[in-house]
């Protein structure tokens, strides 16, 4: 999503990189040109207004130290400050069981998928195995059906009454049979716009359930809408946190950046694809790196964590050291690749991804896939040398040009020579001392 802005940052750093030092006339112009990225980026006036003001205090007279440029200075200085607009630190959500939460929000944020991917979360997460979706949105044609769909796909209870238009009611039969969930999330109605009976009957809604968190989702790609809609939203409701929703789109994201400062209350998850899988927490620092295009190294680390067991890290990691990786490792770990998400998706997390020259993407892992599915054991295990002719007979076996078996080949004998002695030694130095970390 913040590609545009990324490249825009990239360039009002590049200006400083060979600077000796910050000059008051150097940073007034870099500081022009960042408050016109954050504007364009459709992030709120006031918002902007006062980051270029913080970032402007804080560099002003700030002493150079050793090894330190004038470029890598203003740099840190408005990572910092682009970390604190967002709310400074993750706030964890782990609601008390029983737990209510109550979502709101405009029409188009996202509400009803989010109720679902919210319940699988939790109950994925933290343990929240008996969760219910409350179908309190009447008045958009579907929702009900398409709550019951999400529900099942999460493995959740639906609640509904059959008929019912009044939303409060089907609320307070939820809340007669609460005994029987250990999570309840009430998917409201929105409008295109906010008005006054709306806002009355998230009120009433509220007053009968009484949540535990009332959580705002919010379109991304609304920009300056969504901070309207998130400013009248909390005043009426008392808002508790926000859900980013559309992160994964191509708009300009302006939300992503206001909310925070204009509402007082923090973003608690991003939604970042279309399965009910694809949310996580935000991390400020996080959001911050992608802003500025520094890649997302704090949410790849984690779905390493997630799809990596310790126990494979670690027998991989003797085999890199022995120079003993086989197709078949190979293989495997294609394959959990794919189980991370696409390669687009983590060439993005990737510091400086787009400037490496790597083509392909999932079609050539595909390629790689079919080609090494095409060996005999003997090949896969590498217990022979895959002469010309093997390597024909393997390409028409995979439906492959012969030249992606060879560049597949070549990748093999350079991952091995790169992983022997003192480039491993480098690798566990720059990952902390052990890839199963």
């Amino acid at each position: 999503m913040f590609s545009a802005l990324a490249e825009k940052f990239q360039t009002v750093f590049s200006k400083f990189r060979r600077a000796p030092k910050i000059t008051e006339e150097g940073l007034k112009e870099a500081l022009d040109e960042v408050r016109l990225a954050l504007l364009d980026a459709d992030v709120q006036y006031s918002v902007a207004k006062t980051f270029v003001r913080r970032v402007k205090e804080k560099a002003v007279g700030k002493e150079l130290v050793r090894s330190v440029t004038a470029g890598q200075l203003f740099v840190k200085i408005v990572h910092e400050e682009l970390v604190e607009l967002l709310g400074a630190t993750e706030q964890e959500f782990r609601p008390k069981k029983p737990a209510k939460v109550l979502l709101c929000g405009l029409q188009g944020s996202g509400k009803t998928t989010h109720a679902a991917k919210l319940a699988l979360y939790l109950k994925e997460k933290q343990g929240f195995c008996k969760a219910c979706l409350v179908a309190c949105d009447r008045a958009r044609p579907a929702a009900i059906e398409q709550l019951a769909i999400l529900a099942k796909q999460a493995g959740v209870d639906h609640f509904t009454i059959e008929g019912e238009k009044d939303p409060v009611r089907v609320a307070k039969e939820a809340m007669k049979n609460e005994k029987r969930w250990d999570l309840l999330i009430f998917d409201t109605a929105g409008r295109l716009h906010i008005d006054d009976e709306l806002m009355g009957e998230l009120e009433a809604i509220k007053q009968v359930v009484d949540p535990d968190h009332v959580v705002l989702t919010l379109n991304a790609a609304t920009g300056q809408d969504a901070v309207k809609a998130a400013s009248k939203f909390s005043d009426s409701v008392g808002v508790t946190g926000s859900f980013l929703t559309m992160l994964d789109g191509s708009a300009r994201g302006g939300a992503a950046i206001s909310i925070v400062e204009v509402t007082k209350r923090p973003i608690l998850f991003e939604g970042h694809g279309e399965k009910l899988q694809d949310i996580r927490p935000f991390h400020p620092v996080s959001m911050a790196d992608r802003i500025l295009g520094m890649g997302d190294t704090i949410n790849l680390v984690r779905s390493a964590q997630e799809h990596i067991k310790e126990e494979d890290a670690e027998e991989l990691e003797k085999k890199l050291r022995k120079s003993q990786f086989t197709y078949s490792d190979f293989l495997n770990q294609l394959r959990t690749l794919k189980r991370m998400g696409s390669m687009k998706g983590l060439l993005s997390m990737l510091p400086g991804a787009s400037q490496l020259p790597i083509q392909g993407g999932d079609d050539e892992l595909k390629r790689a896939e079919a080609i090494i599915l095409s060996m005999t054991p003997e090949e896969r295990e590498d217990r022979c040398d895959i002469s010309i002719r093997r390597r024909e007979r393997i390409a028409k076996g995979s439906g492959t040009e012969i030249e992606s078996v060879h560049r597949l080949v070549r990748t093999m004998k350079q991952a091995k020579k790169f992983f022997k002695g003192s480039n491993m030694k480098q690798l566990q130095k720059m990952m902390g001392g052990g890839l199963c970390r």
